[in-house]
């Protein structure tokens, strides 16, 4: 697991350089292969990464209005370009993601770890008010989870 964080590590990377360059989505596989050798060098499967930067991208226009809508005070263009594209990163995950290989939650904690490398001071609180009100908004995916007791052998019901 700690390659798909060092992974979501680079998609960010590579979206702030996407962002910064105008957006430019003719270098995009540019960006990738340069941040994938540089931030990830020996990194054997790079599909996650280039999976999320191309989708990211190319559902920004359906992400962005989300990240206007949930933190009003802060026009897009003035938030930070590291809190940006972290947040498009975790809004993606939220809400185009498969729930069965990345959890909400563990998109939502994976974004937070990302601001607090990347991000400033108050980065983290940021990013988990916009995402914890998207999630509320998705009506809490998955907040009542059973599955991992069921796979245990144990369940609700047999912990009282």
């Amino acid at each position: 697991m700690a390659n798909r964080h060092l992974s979501r590590s680079i998609a960010m990377q590579c979206l702030y350089e996407w962002d910064f360059n105008k957006k430019d989505n003719s270098k995009l596989g540019e960006i990738v292969s340069k941040n994938t050798k540089e931030f990830g060098p020996g990194m054997d499967d790079t599909t996650f990464v280039q999976s999320l930067v191309e989708n990211i991208v190319k559902n920004v226009d359906k992400i962005d209005p989300l990240i206007e809508k949930c933190a009003p005070e802060w026009p897009l263009d003035q938030v930070t370009i590291v809190d940006r594209n972290i947040l498009r990163l975790g809004i993606y995950e939220l809400l185009f993601g498969n729930y069965e290989e990345v959890p909400p939650k563990v998109a939502i904690n994976e974004s937070i770890e990302l601001a607090k490398s990347f991000g400033g001071e108050s980065s983290g609180r940021f990013i988990n008010g916009v995402l914890g009100t998207i999630y509320r908004e998705l009506g809490e995916p998955l907040k009542d989870d059973i599955s991992k007791k069921k796979k245990e052998g144990g369940s609700k019901k047999d912990e009282k």
